[in-house]
């Protein structure tokens, strides 16, 4: 959406050309409208807004131009023009409110954005920091393991005779 600000600011030939381009994109708008295509239909209005503009900003330099004022005459010049020195003045930008809502809309997204992602590389790191534990605990195990202990071929031995003992009873039974 182009601002009357902005368009003062275009000479003839570029404000014609600005013009040519909004005619085609509203031609556009409403063939999708036809065919049940357009998704954003206030996109449309802003358009034919912007059209408007053009076509005053047009106009008014045509009555300037036969009354024999320079362009620096013309009233909304004037006025945009002191806008324009108010504003270096004060050392601001001129910004919609629609402009500065979605600026601060982005701040937030990316202030949460940055917020998951800290919390997703601290997951990170605390799986990382497990995993590690859990592979020197396992890597302790094995180095473990390959120490003789003499009570643990007593306890093999244990495990081994109720097996068989057990095998033998169910071969009685089966026998019986």
């Amino acid at each position: 959406m182009v601002t009357s600000l902005e368009i003062s600011e275009y000479d003839i030939e570029e404000l014609e050309t600005q013009l040519s381009e909004t005619r085609r994109e509203l031609f556009n708008l409403r063939f999708q409208l036809a065919t049940g295509r357009l998704d954003n239909f206030s996109r449309l209005n802003h358009v034919r807004k912007d059209v408007a503009r053009m076509m005053t900003e047009l106009r008014a330099r045509e009555i300037a131009e036969a009354e024999g004022l320079a362009e620096e005459d013309i009233p909304a010049h004037r006025a945009a023009a002191r806008l324009r020195t108010e504003d270096a003045a004060l050392g601001r930008t001129r910004t919609t409110a629609s402009e500065r809502r979605a600026a601060a809309r982005a701040d937030a997204e990316a202030a949460e954005t940055g917020d998951e992602i800290d919390d997703e590389l601290q997951l990170q790191e605390e799986q990382e920091d497990t995993d590690d534990d859990q592979a020197l605990a396992r890597a302790e195990g094995s180095d473990a393991e390959d120490e003789f202990d003499p009570g643990d071929e007593t306890d093999d031995d244990e495990i081994s005779d109720e097996a068989a003992s057990e095998s033998a009873a169910s071969d009685k039974k089966k026998e019986a």
